[in-house]
């Protein structure tokens, strides 16, 4: 199997720091998206989506999915369990990954996306027809970003992760949109002491660089 990668695209990353926890190993292609490589012939004929990651299986079958890629991986490697054990952690690993989704890291991209110049007429991911920038879903990620800054400040003055007392897949997934709400000049999770705590733990974690 092969890995589709891209060196500082937050959904990629995901997958990184995903593999480096398992410590799994896996062929790896790394596109070029500064280059447009994404774009190009060569990878649209493999993922014609043209987004990153994606885990091209042996028998041709692909998954061009972060979290997708994460689970087809837990399945055959169960240990240490990202997504939870009990049917408890399970759910609310999943309600809170759903969370992160949907409410901090939309929140980024719609701002990245829209407010970025050099990506004018791309404001959605991959291979699409041209697609104008939106001002107004800028201006709507960034009253969404402090809320869920607040959501999750929540979750963690409860329990030392994101989804309760083990480090999860949510908090990779929160760990990603935090510091790819950089990238889009959001405001940082400043006066919120369990995101600066849990922050700083979850980036101490050597897969955190991978």
């Amino acid at each position: 199997m092969k890995l589709y990668d891209a060196a500082w695209a937050p959904s990629p990353r995901k997958v990184r720091i995903y593999l480096a926890e398992k410590g799994l190993s896996v062929d790896r292609v790394t596109i070029d998206l500064r280059a447009d490589e994404q774009l190009g012939a060569t990878y649209l004929a493999i993922n014609p989506g043209g987004t990153v990651p994606a885990l091209l299986l042996d028998d041709g079958e692909l998954i061009d999915d972060s979290v997708a890629i994460c689970l087809y991986f837990e399945r055959l490697h169960s240990e240490p369990a990202l997504f939870g054990r009990t049917p408890a952690e399970v759910a609310r690993i999943a309600a809170r990954m759903r969370a992160i989704d949907e409410q901090g890291y939309a929140a980024v991209v719609n701002v990245f996306r829209n407010a970025t110049p050099q990506l004018a007429g791309r404001g959605l991911t991959g291979k699409w027809p041209d697609v104008p920038q939106i001002a107004a879903l800028a201006e709507r990620g960034r009253l969404m970003w402090p809320r869920f800054l607040d959501r999750l400040e929540a979750w963690l003055g409860g329990s030392a992760w994101v989804a309760g007392d083990d480090y999860s897949m949510a908090d990779i997934a929160a760990l990603v949109a935090v510091d790819f709400a950089k990238a889009a000049r959001l405001p940082p999770a400043t006066g919120r002491p369990a995101i600066a705590r849990w922050h700083a733990a979850a980036s101490a974690r050597p897969s955190a660089a991978a």
